[in-house]
């Protein structure tokens, strides 16, 4: 049975940040994701996730100015300090809110999309020593690094956008603490084929997430077979956590019929969970 955590950036966004892990914890969710909880002072967030009874799997690493288009530091040369000061700070939510897994952002090196391929290539040289960092310091710590590949569509001029280059990245970065999110909305758009795409990353992926394509919604609709993709995730071993960052179509409790009829849960809140 999948191990299923509601992304809190994306879903039940009906009430306030902190009133959320309730809400996903109410509607049957076992654990939480989300994009950024520094908006919340690290204590004030990890009470709200021990009141509610839900593990904190993931969340980024501060990704620069969010609202003018930033999408990470990892591979800007010039934001050396900035990302080192992020990296602190999400360290220590990590601690506070016992989370295994930061995700660092790579970041978006020219806002214009030109960039050759000697531009790719020194911001690549840029990510890899970033990310290594980040791993050094999170391995010191008990924690691990991930890495992101993001579709062109959703986020253009995104340093890493496929799940082939993903691994050629991995590779390079060599650092035991570092693994693949596989976000398989992001993998259909860019790289498809997804029976043999999650077979051949099964080795280096620790994390999961899924939407329908193309719109982004409850993942039971659009392109995506989301029975038959679980199945595949069974079938390679994968015992990790499928975040769902996806965007309610409608009122979040309204739309988790697919959640409830895959894991009979939401008997303590049906006040419209559609199951």
């Amino acid at each position: 049975m999948p191990r299923f955590a509601a992304n809190l950036s994306m879903m039940f966004t009906e009430m306030p940040f902190l009133e959320r892990f309730q809400a996903a914890a109410d509607a049957g969710f076992a654990a939480v994701e989300y994009l950024f909880p520094y908006d919340h002072p690290a204590e004030e967030v990890a009470a709200a996730r021990r009141d509610a009874g839900v593990e904190q799997v993931l969340f980024n690493a501060p990704a620069g100015d969010w609202a003018a288009g930033e999408r990470g530091l990892a591979c800007l040369p010039d934001r050396q300090e900035e990302f080192d000061r992020g990296l602190e700070t999400a360290l220590r939510y990590a601690e506070a809110l016992d989370c295994p897994r930061i995700h660092v952002m790579a970041g978006i090196p020219r806002p214009d999309g030109e960039l050759d391929a000697a531009g790719r290539a020194a911001a690549r040289e840029v990510h890899v020593r970033r990310v290594r960092q980040a791993a050094d310091a999170a391995a010191a710590v008990g924690r691990r690094v991930l890495i992101e590949p993001i579709n062109p569509v959703d986020m253009p001029g995104y340093l890493l956008d496929s799940v082939h280059e993903g691994r050629d990245v991995l590779e390079q970065i060599d650092h035991p603490a570092v693994g693949l999110q596989l976000d398989l909305y992001h993998a259909q758009i860019t790289d498809g084929d997804l029976t043999r795409l999650i077979r051949s990353a099964a080795d280096v992926v620790e994390h999961v997430q899924i939407a329908s394509v193309p719109d982004r919604h409850e993942p039971d609709g659009g392109e995506l077979d989301l029975d038959h993709v679980l199945g595949v995730l069974d079938d390679v071993g994968y015992a990790g956590w499928v975040g769902c960052e996806y965007r309610p179509a409608g009122e979040t409790r309204a739309g988790l019929g697919w959640f409830h009829r895959r894991t009979g849960s939401g008997r303590a809140d049906r006040r419209g969970s559609g199951a």
